[in-house]
């Protein structure tokens, strides 16, 4: 009601409505409102002020509409123009694509006729498609992109099949979580005794006798993770077969999986190479230490008599640690066994020490051998537990003894200032000797095992008369 009485609503009319604020209502309910004539020519163009879609359609007005329609959207708003006027009453809303026929702007507007004038004005309120069509696109653009990731996958999986079926290899995949055997080929079926469909889903325990099973899965995941080639026996519970087992550890889809391959014992057999197999059980099983370890010195495998040497439990704690770590004059040992290996391809009987982090230094001979693993340097170090007296540090050179006796017979013809000097020299003496006798006469390092600079070095090889015609020519 308004202050005189008067109803605000009557009958659906709303005549107390100004033409002004009719306009602004128009434009904050719609995005665009158009008064067209009933042959199309516009009349006049409310535009909402939050829409920049349609800012600045003021132009269109006095033109025909059909100038700013794409040519599918002319020929249907013709028919729905015509049969608003025909049928003097209300049409469903219609879908217009706009542009300015550049092709440089265009928008999907939703439309819905009305007629208010006694003229045949007609006014067209849309509503943008745009964000609408926007999330449309986006929606086929992401179920264009799932059936193209489940068509890769499909070929994923095609190849998955089509390899495992055609490899003479008997192969079964492993969730270490749950023991189960996820995947097999037919291989692996027929040497376990079952049919493929039967296996997948049993646990891989179940498939061998009883006798043998243990923690066969952890023993198989401790195996992959530290690298170590070595398989495990078994016998086969339907077939009495004794089989062979290595694995390697993978995680997908965040589950860890074993990829287990299994061999016969008897074709194990006769697949190693003698020399192969018993290289690898040296290395497995012998007395010596021995460690592989790139040109910069970090350890890429080593043996369990290495890992005693310096009680570690386990190599993948020191596979990737640089093997100076455990040296006793660390990168000065190794720089001066590399440079020697790198000229000679090999060094024998390198004395130092070696210690892990707990336990106390320990003497030792080191050979070193220069290998190619394809285009990359590898060393190959063999590390004997030495006795001190055998090391060559306990050798006794017949010019140190021939110095010390006459050190001694200075007792009683000499002061002990002079005696003590003397004494002096003969020991300087000596740990250049030893030092260069280390190195192989590398001055470089000798100067550095010593804490010289190399100028200081050869002042004392000169003062000592220990430069000779044999050394001059030696690399430094």
């Amino acid at each position: 009601m308004t202050s005189r009485g008067a109803k605000y609503w009557n009958s659906g009319a709303i005549p107390l409505i100004a033409p002004e604020i009719l306009g602004d209502i128009i434009a904050q309910v719609a995005d665009v409102g158009i008064v067209i004539s009933d042959v199309g020519t516009v009349l006049s163009v409310l535009a909402n002020p939050n829409s920049d879609t349609f800012r600045g359609l003021e132009s269109w007005e006095g033109h025909d509409i059909r100038r700013f329609l794409t040519d599918e959207s002319i020929a249907k708003f013709d028919t729905r123009l015509a049969q608003f006027v025909e049928q003097d009453g209300s049409v469903r809303p219609i879908e217009l694509n706009h542009t300015d026929g550049t092709q440089r702007w265009g928008s999907p507007v939703r439309f819905s006729f009305h007629r208010i004038g006694p003229n045949g004005e007609i006014l067209l309120l849309g509503r943008d498609l745009q964000p609408i069509a926007e999330m449309q696109q986006q929606l086929v653009e992401a179920q264009l992109s799932l059936e193209r990731d489940y068509e890769t996958q499909r070929e994923f999986d095609t190849r998955f099949r089509v390899l495992m079926e055609n490899s003479t290899d008997a192969v079964v995949f492993v969730s270490v979580q749950t023991g189960e055997i996820t995947e097999a080929n037919s291989a692996a079926a027929e040497l376990l005794g079952f049919k493929v469909d039967q296996i997948v889903g049993t646990p891989l325990t179940g498939c061998f006798d009883k006798n043998r099973r243990g923690d066969l899965v952890e023993n198989l995941a401790t195996q992959a993770i530290s690298q170590l080639d070595k398989k495990i026996s078994v016998d086969v519970r339907n077939t009495g077969i004794s089989v062979q087992i290595s694995a390697t550890l993978f995680r997908a889809a965040g589950d860890r999986v074993l990829l287990c391959r299994l061999v016969p014992a008897n074709e194990a057999a006769k697949q190693t190479d003698d020399l192969s197999h018993y290289v690898q059980s040296l290395y497995q099983d012998g007395p010596e230490a021995m460690v592989f370890a790139t040109d910069g010195g970090d350890i890429l495998s080593a043996n369990d008599a290495f890992l005693d040497l310096i009680d570690v439990a386990q190599d993948i704690n020191v596979r990737g640690r640089s093997l100076a770590d455990y040296l006793q004059r660390g990168s000065v040992d190794f720089k001066v066994m590399a440079e020697n290996a790198l000229r000679a391809g090999r060094m024998r009987n390198y004395a130092t020490k070696l210690a892990g982090e707990y336990g106390s230094p320990r003497a030792v001979d080191i050979s070193v051998t220069k290998l190619m693993g394809g285009t990359n340097t590898v060393f190959a170090f063999v590390i004997r537990d030495a006795v001190r007296s055998d090391s060559p540090q306990g050798k006794s050179n017949p010019t140190s003894d021939e110095s010390m006796r006459s050190v001694v017979e200075l007792v009683g013809s000499a002061t002990l200032k002079d005696i003590v000097a003397e004494t002096t020299n003969v020991v300087e003496k000596m740990c250049i000797e030893t030092a260069v006798e280390l190195t192989m006469n590398n001055r470089v390092a000798a100067a550095e095992m010593l804490g010289l600079s190399r100028q200081s070095l050869y002042v004392k090889l000169r003062k000592f008369d220990l430069l000779n015609r044999d050394t001059e020519s030696d690399t430094d």
